[in-house]
């Protein structure tokens, strides 16, 4: 591909630049071959030319696509160079918060400099299992990839990692040794895993201190070697150091600190334990204040400390030796402070009584004389003298601190020698996985002997790097079978030969040791003479003969100053000193310390890494030169066998490796310094590995990914079915140079730059298409536009014309209506003038009129309505009288049937109890026959009578018809009669012209007080208005408090109703958090019981078992007591010893922990179990106290509310009373003249005053009518609670029905007489139509009385047909009796005639009740007695049976050596009884089943151990098994055998314990036995006895209830063991469910060509396990509707159903969405349309089976939102606000990591800015929330047990013959 089709407008470039080191820029002007400069922008817009080498002609890097940039992989990018790398990392840090990138097999962490959420034991469980390339990014899934190759290969593993000092080597490390021991676990409970994790802080303690560059780096290498036995369980460990920092102990440059340690005892030296340290603060000792820096931010030394000694007691480093150590480290910080002064210039001394160095022999138990005199002298050794020499102040300081290194090194190694004690252990080492944490490549100003031995450490690290990276390419190659090349690559072995060769460094610094005169000087010199000439990578510096320049890799030069080489290389010390320390007596563990060489080596046997040899002793020994030879070996001797041990143990392994980048150098978060960052990436390998990768194929993509990215650029007919040839026959027309790409079996590989170039020829057919497609639409939009407008102006115009066609119409009817109105005006002046004539003679009239009309309406309404009330009394005492009589008479009947019944029944029993009676039954049928045709007569000769009362009746009806009509003639009279009176009027018209005349001369008089009357009447007015003012003013304020009271009301009721609702809904969930820890409790002592179990089989396997004693089922359980209740002392002993023979040898220690721990289980579950009952009882008691609050509230409320009413009451009465005297006063003044109340102003003043009262009156009644409802109100809130019954006026015939002496009847009487004289009677005279009404009332009460009639009559004539149907029935029962056999005949007749007593009892209940109850007890009794009878009939008739088999068998024995011909007595015994088809009723089952005692364990191992659901238990009853152990139980409680019962719940919940750890993991068993568990759980409830439970039971199932104990605790045990199941349940299905999830809801695409690959060309690691098998959402809702069904078919309650659906999408939810925010490139907006198209399939799946009420859907709610999320816009305010309120079920957290994962597919999408993403973090800054990143997959909703109470029958139930359970019977 030639340049000129990549470098071309707009195409982007990287460009070299001094402080970003590379910038961005993008060409304006195409680039031509030839050409010898670029014509860029920057991206501020500066326009500039950069020139090429003239030379070279390279062109600058091309920059990748926006769509690659911040790939989980940097080799995955198109273009590998390092800007490209750079860039990449920059964004992933800064934009998105990303620390971790991979690089090729390349782990690169850069060190956040702030604590994330991202290593909780969440995201652990989330990698946990998942393929390396799965995932994004994370030092957790390097070690899943360690421990999977480890179990799958059965290879050892190491992981590497490196870095600079403060690069965060340490805490990768630390992550994943905890990663480690969170996945394996160990293999015993001597918790290997936290003591692994536990050497972390003492080593940090020890050998990590504060730098200029780290708050806590560490100052030595090690390398831990993690083992794991057969099942890859940890189960120790092993450490190996390397060259510690010695110098800092008495040394350390500004702003640094010495080890955490020294610093930690200094701030806990206030402790009383270390008072005898005599310790005060870090500044008052010379070790720890050189650096000026004795605190860190936010570190506390004194809780560190802590921690620290927790660590060593958990190693088993017990205090004593803690102290010891402590005084070793106190007694180093007082040497220190030893001063030294001079004597003279060749001498020193210590002055006497010095504190310090007291301190310091005091505490090392060593003599102050001899050490202040070693001190300051040396000894000297010739042949044959020995001499001693003084030293001078510097030389005897040097000694000092070379003493005070020594001591630290030596403890250093002693506490990593018994840390390795601590892990290491007796069993047999399988595989292990090794973390080495090692100090990454130095450069400092000043470079001496560590940063030289560092450096080359990294060296030999970077040679086996570039050979593992190079072994990788190679295999990957030929996997692919596709041509390959050698790559050329960095290599370093001559920078390694010059450091380690022969006669190379070290080696001429060992040499140079060994001279008696050797000098730094002169070994410099060496250096040049040797190398200068010979090694181009070893240079001399100009300015200086004492130091020399190595080039390391990656061209990086170090300048090392050759000063105090030999010195470190020698690690002297003193002898003399030491001898001192060593003939110390009190202090035994520094004597320990400076044991011989093979005695401090460390348990692995390798070399420790510090030197501090002692070289000197007092007496030479020539027997031990050899030895001490050895011993002598050099710093650098020992650190090159070290590391070569080091480097022969990583090859030996399978790397892993983890480069931490230090972002900058001040410590600041998320900041990134991009020339410290280039710098790392370049001295640690990654850009090595780049170049590599860049070198070969980087690019590769499986076919399937091809053809999905880059279907765009095919047509149609390139479309094969073979997606191989379809992908190469596209490259070929593609890319013309075939050496660009390779085709392997599985991939196509692509050289750097090929992706970019495919991704830009599909981002131009989209465009293309994309501007196609705008086209298309904004033709369309512009049209649609177009024909809105013409639309519009059309619509415009008709309305405007419309509205002036209105305007026309309207202005004429206006002008019509104008002339009507004026004609009406003028008609209804005039009307209204006749009118008020007309009106004031008819008033006249009326008046007079009625008067005279009302007087005798009066007197005939009194005379009717005496009649009435007389013919209702005599009616009413007549009725009274004939149902006495008609009751006495049914009780006469009763009682004597009754008699008659008895007597029957009587001769019935004698006749039953006869053996005559068996001649006697024809007879007696017949004479039953005869009294049944009596009896019909009788009924017969009964209607007849009643006809003819009906008979009666009618006529007596027909004469009171007559009689009525006759009362009609008369009161028509009394019309005539009226209507006569009615004459009388013109003789009061006459009277009314006489009143006329009187009235003319009235007037007259009126005119003296019409003037007063004026003026009075203006002042009535203006008052009258005044108090129409006032009356409006309370009426509005009497509105305005009506609607204050209803808001306040309202608002009273809504708040109350809203805090009941919060506080309803805390204690639900307080409720529901303390069941949940319940059941956790209950989970955690099923796993410490199964651990007990398993520590008990254990023993008993590994102890040899006595002669004649065998481990029986008994003693199997472990913990039978918690399930056993009411046992006596004795078993209690019998399990006690049985305990003791099965736990001998077990640890007791252990087993008394196991004890505790049990029995702390136990109080804490009872503990919560009260709690829970505390909760609910607070609950209630907060509702009712809530309650009553409420009512306090109200009931002030309406307190308030009634004083307000009171004193509107009290202004209405003020202003009716001066109304009064108004109207007083105004009578009073028209008094004094005459004839002034006829005057028309006083009409009209009275008129006024009458109007305002009666408003008056009105509002008066609006107040009362609302009291009247706020103390109604108040009374309804007061009993809320209680149900007020309000006895309403019943009939009228049932209230004199209650009338029951002639009192009574009295009473009513004069009450009639009373209410008939009342006024309210008497003020109209009777008229035509309420004498018709009456009538009509009459004429309704005879039909009435007629339809009751004709009602007997049909009641009589059903009576005599149900007789009829009686006497057929009793005619087929007696033929039908005839046909039986005469015991079956008997039988019969007996139940037939209990039959029909049993109904002529009901039959006279309803009738009479009262009268009735006695005979139907005597009748029950009766019924009873006979069904004993019959009882004891067929107990008697199976034991004869019984008997006469027994004999016939023995007879048939007896008689079987009889010849044929002869009779036995047997076969005359057998004649009768062998015909077997006799028809025999049978015996009602009790529902109960009896077993043996020596058969239960037979019942248990059928029934439990050896049923399996699929096969025979599938055809069974939904919970057989549990009905049949509950039909056991009721057996034994009905014997009162409490063992029995006691035995039989353990042992069936101990089998069924047993069944489950079996066969745990099988779905179908464990849903089987938790449907069988709870049933059997609902059994003991619904047959407990307990009102509560028994409520739903049938009469018959009441019977069945337990009757001897109470079995309350036994269901609480069962309780718990349903729980323990359910969790197994829903344990089972998540491990069924788990790998389907991420695959079925986000790797398979249900929606073909929506989800497109995005060109990441991510590289999986070869080694990585391939997928089995790909799920698919199928997949997932196949397997829900498995367990769907299978539940159901084993019967699960519908709840319980419930409940483990919607944990089963909590978990699909939670493991979605945690992956979801685990990988980046799921993030994306096509993913989130395939994520809601997944859920919505689950929720059709929900609505198929009816569950979506479960609260299934609202689990997945934070799914939905994540996918919402993903889709909506992410720009503006707008849209976060939007974000904001949609997402209320993610957290913080989980919303800005999608945020930052977001990622888009195609160009045209774009990445969220980092400003919005800071919009919504500061939106969602006030949320209350967890800041935990993931959901808890392992989270399990608290379960419940709805009690659902069977309808089946026991006594129905048979055991089918497939259960072998013979041996029951059923009772």
């Amino acid at each position: 591909m030639a340049a000129s089709e990549l470098y071309t407008k707009r195409a982007r470039v990287w460009i070299p630049d001094a402080e970003e080191v590379w910038k961005s820029a993008e060409l304006t002007k195409d680039f031509k071959n030839g050409d010898a400069s670029l014509q860029l922008m920057l991206e501020d817009g500066t326009s500039i030319e950069h020139k090429l080498d003239p030379k070279t002609k390279n062109l600058p890097y091309l920059r990748n696509p926006d769509i690659l940039v911040g790939e989980n992989d940097l080799t995955a990018l198109s273009y590998l160079h390092e800007p490209a790398v750079l860039h990449n990392l920059k964004v992933r840090f800064i934009d998105s918060k990303l620390i971790y990138t991979y690089c090729g097999i390349v782990l690169v962490a850069i060190n956040p400099y702030e604590t994330l959420g991202i290593y909780g034991t969440d995201i652990i469980n989330a990698y946990s299992g998942q393929n390396m390339g799965d995932m994004d990014p994370h030092i957790f899934a390097v070690a899943e990839e360690a421990y999977k190759q480890m179990a799958r290969d059965e290879r050892n593993q190491s992981i590497i990692v490196s870095g600079e000092s403060g690069a965060g080597k340490t805490v990768s490390a630390k992550y994943a040794m905890r990663y480690f021991a969170t996945v394996s676990g160990s293999t015993s409970e001597a918790n290997v895993e936290q003591k692994v994790l536990a050497s972390n802080p003492i080593m940090e303690a020890i050998g990590n201190a504060k730098t200029t560059r780290n708050d806590n780096s560490s100052r030595f290498g090690k390398y831990i070697e993690i083992g794991f036995d057969t099942r890859y369980r940890i189960i120790g460990a092993n450490m190996r150091t390397y060259l510690l920092e010695k110098s800092r102990v008495v040394f350390q440059a500004d702003e640094e600190r010495n080890y955490h340690i020294f610093y930690q005892l200094c701030a806990s030296s206030h402790l009383p334990e270390f008072k005898t340290l005599k310790l005060s603060s870090a500044n008052d000792f010379l070790y720890t204040r050189q650096g000026r820096s004795p605190v860190i931010h936010g570190v506390d030394d004194t809780k560190e400390l802590s921690t620290t000694r927790n660590a060593f007691t958990l190693l088993g480093i017990n205090e004593s030796y803690q102290m010891g150590l402590f005084q070793v480290l106190a007694a180093i910080l007082h040497l220190g402070n030893v001063e030294i002064k001079d004597k003279d210039s060749d001498s020193s001394l210590i002055p006497p009584n010095n504190r310090h160095l007291t301190a310091f022999c005091e505490l090392v138990g060593v003599t102050y004389q001899d050490m202040s005199q070693w001190l300051c002298h040396r000894k000297l050794k010739t042949a044959t003298e020995t001499y001693i020499k003084t030293l001078p102040r510097l030389q005897a300081t040097n000694a000092r601190d070379a003493l005070a290194k020594h001591i630290y090194a030596k403890l250093f190694n002693w506490i990593v020698e018994h840390v390795n004690k601590a892990l290491i252990t007796n069993i047999k080492q399988h595989s292990f996985i090794g973390v080495l944490d090692i100090y990454g490549f130095e450069t400092f100003e000043i470079n001496s002997f560590e940063q030289f031995c560092i450096n080359y450490a990294n060296e030999k690290l970077q040679q086996q790097f570039n050979m593992h990276v190079f072994k990788l390419e190679q295999e990957e190659y030929m996997k692919e079978q596709i041509p390959w090349t050698l790559i050329d690559f960095y290599d370093n072995q001559p920078c390694i030969n010059l450091i380690e060769a022969k006669m190379g460094i070290l080696d001429l610094l060992d040499e140079e040791c060994k001279m008696p005169k050797g000098s730094d000087d002169s070994w410099a010199q060496k250096l040049y003479n040797t190398h200068l000439k010979t090694c181009s990578l070893f240079e001399k510096p100009r300015m200086s003969n004492r130091a020399f320049i190595i080039q390391h890799f990656a061209d990086k030069q170090v300048e090392y100053q050759c000063e105090g080489f030999l010195e470190k290389n020698k690690d002297t010390v003193n002898e003399d000193q030491i001898n001192v320390l060593k003939a110390s007596k009190k202090f035994d563990l520094l004597v320990e310390l400076f044991q011989d060489e093979e005695k401090a080596t460390s348990p692995t046997g390798q070399v420790p890494g510090t030197g501090g040899r002692t070289r000197l002793s007092i007496k030479p020994d020539k027997g031990r030169d050899k030895s001490s030879k050895e011993h002598k070996k050099t710093v650098g001797c020992q650190f090159r066998n070290s590391l070569q041990m080091l480097m022969d143990t990583l090859n030996a392994t399978t790397p892993h490796y983890v480069r931490c980048i230090k972002p900058n150098d001040f410590k600041l978060a998320f900041s990134f310094d991009p020339k410290r960052a280039v710098q790392q990436l370049r001295a640690c390998g990654v850009l090595e590995t780049i170049r590599i990768s860049a070198a070969g194929f980087p690019s590769r993509w499986t076919y399937q990914e091809f053809f999905s990215r880059y279907r765009v650029l095919m047509k149609q007919k390139d479309v094969l079915s073979d997606k191989k040839l379809t992908c190469r026959n596209v490259l070929e027309k593609l890319v013309q140079d075939q050496d660009k790409y390779q085709f392997g079996k599985t991939k196509i590989f692509f050289r750097a730059g090929q992706v970019a170039y495919l991704e830009k020829l599909r981002a131009d057919k989209l465009r293309v298409a994309c501007i196609r497609i705008q086209k298309t639409i904004r033709c369309w939009l512009a049209r649609k536009k177009y024909l809105r407008k013409r639309s519009a102006a059309i619509t415009i115009q008709r309305f405007t014309r419309g509205y002036q066609a209105r305007c026309l119409a309207k202005f004429m009817r206006r002008t019509q209506a104008a002339t009507i109105i004026q004609k009406y005006q003028r008609m209804c002046m005039e009307r209204k003038r006749y009118r008020q004539k007309q009106a004031a003679a008819l008033v006249m009239q009326t008046i007079l009129r009625a008067y005279m009309a009302r007087q005798k309406y009066q007197g005939l309404l009194r005379e009717h309505n005496a009649v009435i009330i007389q013919k209702r009394v005599r009616g009413w005492l007549a009725r009274c009288w004939y149902k006495r009589c008609l009751v006495s008479l049914v009780y006469l009947q009763c009682c004597f049937r009754r008699m008659k019944a008895r007597r029957e029944l009587k001769k019935l029993k004698i006749e039953a109890r006869s053996v005559e009676h068996f001649k006697k039954l024809n007879k007696g049928m017949e004479n039953k026959i005869m009294q049944l045709q009596r009896r019909i007569d009788e009924q017969t000769k009964d209607n007849r009578s009643i006809n003819e009362k009906l008979v009666s009746l009618e006529t007596s009806s027909t004469a009171e018809r007559e009689r009525m009509r006759g009362e009609l003639s008369r009161l028509r009279g009394v019309e005539e009669d009226a209507k006569n009176k009615g004459n009388q009027v013109t003789l009061l018209l006459e009277q009314l012209e006489k009143l006329k005349k009187e009235l003319s001369s009235t007037q007259k008089e009126k005119k003296t007080i019409e003037d007063w009357a004026q003026t009075y009447r203006d002042e009535m007015e203006k008052m009258v208005s005044e108090l129409k003012d006032q009356n409006c003013s309370l009426k509005k304020e009497k509105d305005d408090l009506n609607r204050l009271i209803q808001e306040q009301s309202q608002q009273m009721t809504e708040k109350m109703a809203r805090a009941i609702v919060e506080k309803t809904q805390q204690l639900e969930t307080d409720l529901n958090e303390e069941r949940s820890r319940y059941q956790n409790l209950l989970t955690e002592h099923l796993r410490l019981e199964e651990k007990y179990d398993d520590l008990k089989e254990a023993m008993v396997s590994s102890n040899v078992s006595k002669p004649g004693h065998r481990r029986t089922d008994s003693t199997h359980s472990s913990n039978e007591s918690e399930y056993t209740y009411n046992s006596e002392y004795a078993e209690l002993e019998e399990g006690s010893r049985a305990a003791e023979d099965v736990t001998r040898g077990i640890d007791t220690s252990l087993t008394l922990k196991l004890q505790k721990r049990l029995t702390e289980l136990e109080q804490e579950k009872q503990s919560l179990r009260n709690e829970l009952e505390n909760r609910e009882d607070q609950f209630q008691r907060a509702r009712a106290r809530d309650d009553v609050e409420f009512k306090k509230a109200r009931g002030a409320e309406l307190e308030y509310e009634s004083l307000k009413r009171q004193e509107l009451e009290s202004e209405n009465k003020k202003l009716k009373h001066d109304l009064a005297e108004i109207r007083r006063s105004l009578l009073g003044n028209a008094a004094t003249g005459a004839g002034a109340p006829g005057s028309p102003a006083y009409k009209v003043v009275l008129e006024q005053l009458n109007a305002s009262c009666e408003e008056l009156e009105v509002r008066k009644e609006e107040v009362l009518i609302l009291r009247s409802q706020l103390v109604s109100q108040k009374e309804a809130m007061h009993h809320k609670d209680e149900k007020e019954t309000m006895t309403e006026p019943s009939a009228y015939v049932e209230d004199v029905s209650k009338l029951k002496d002639a009192g009574e009847l009295k009473q009513a009487y004069i009450g009639l007489k009373d209410t008939n004289r009342s006024p309210r009677f008497m003020h109209k005279p009777l008229e035509v139509s309420d004498l018709l009404s009456r009538l009509r009332l009459l004429e309704h009460q005879l039909q009435t009385q007629r339809r009751s009639y004709d009602s007997e009559v049909e009641s009589l004539r059903g009576e005599l047909q149900n007789v009829k149907e009686e006497n057929n029935r009793q005619q087929q029962l007696l033929a039908q009796n005839l046909q039986l056999p005469p015991e079956a005949r008997i039988e019969a007749s007996l139940q037939h005639e209990i039959t029909r007593l049993t109904n002529e009892n009901l039959e006279l209940l309803a009738e009479d009740p009262t009268a009735s109850r006695e005979a139907r007890v005597i009748i029950l009794r009766r019924m009873v007695d006979l069904m004993e009878q019959l009882e004891k009939q067929d107990r008697t008739i199976r034991k004869l049976k019984k008997q006469l088999k027994v004999y016939s068998k023995r007879i048939g024995e007896m008689g079987a050596g009889q010849t044929e011909g002869q009779t036995s007595p047997g076969q005359m015994v057998d004649e009768p009884i062998h015909p077997v088809n006799i028809p025999r009723r049978e015996k009602d089952f009790q529902g109960m089943l009896e077993y043996k005692k020596e058969d239960e364990l037979k019942l248990v191992k059928n029934l439990i151990l050896e049923l399996k659901p699929r096969g025979v238990a599938v055809n069974l009853i939904p919970g057989l098994p549990a009905y049949i152990l509950f039909m056991c139980l009721r057996h034994a409680d009905y014997v009162n055998d409490d063992q029995k019962v006691r035995t039989l719940l353990t042992s069936t919940i101990n089998s069924i314990k047993k069944i489950l750890k079996k066969r745990g993991d099988d779905f179908e068993t464990v849903s089987f036995w938790l449907s069988n568990t709870c049933r059997f759980l609902h059994c003991l409830k619904q047959y407990s006895g307990d009102e509560a439970f028994m409520k739903h039971n049938t009469q018959r199932q009441n019977e069945h209830t337990l009757s001897n104990f109470d079995l309350a605790e036994y269901r609480q045990v069962i309780s718990d063991l349903a729980i323990q199941i359910y969790q197994q349940l829903i344990k089972c299905m998540e491990n069924i469910l788990q790998p389907m999830i991420v695959s079925g809801m986000l790797e398979h695409e249900t929606i073909q060509g929506v989800s497109g690959v995005k060109p990441t060309g991510l590289r999986k690691r070869t080694s990585s396990i391939a997928d089995e098998g790909t799920y698919t959402l199928d997949s997932i809702l196949r397997q829900l509707s498995a367990f769907h069904s299978t539940m159901c078919q084993h019967g699960t309650d519908p709840e319980l159903i419930k409940q483990v659906v919607k944990q089963q999408f909590y978990i699909i939810g939670a493991v979605t969405l945690n992956n979801l925010l685990l990988r980046k490139d799921m993030c994306s907006w096509s993913k989130g349309m395939q994520i809601r198209y997944n859920v919505s399939q689950l929720e059709e799946w929900l609505r198929d089976k009816g569950l979506m009420v479960c609260g299934a859907k609202e689990t997945l709610e934070p799914l939905i939102q994540a996918a919402q999320l993903l889709q909506v816009k992410k720009k503006t305010d707008e849209d976060a606000e939007a974000i904001c309120s949609m997402c209320l079920a993610l957290t913080t957290a989980q919303i800005v990591k999608v945020l930052n994962l977001y990622t888009p597919v195609n160009e045209f999408e774009e990445r969220v800015s980092v400003a919005f993403i800071r919009t919504i973090q500061t939106r969602l800054r006030d949320r209350c929330e967890s800041p935990q990143l993931l959901m808890d997959t392992k989270m399990i909703y608290p379960v419940t047990f709805p009690f659902n109470p069977s309808s089946l029958a026991l006594e129905t139930i048979q055991i089918p013959s497939s259960l072998n359970l013979s041996f029951l019977t059923r009772v």
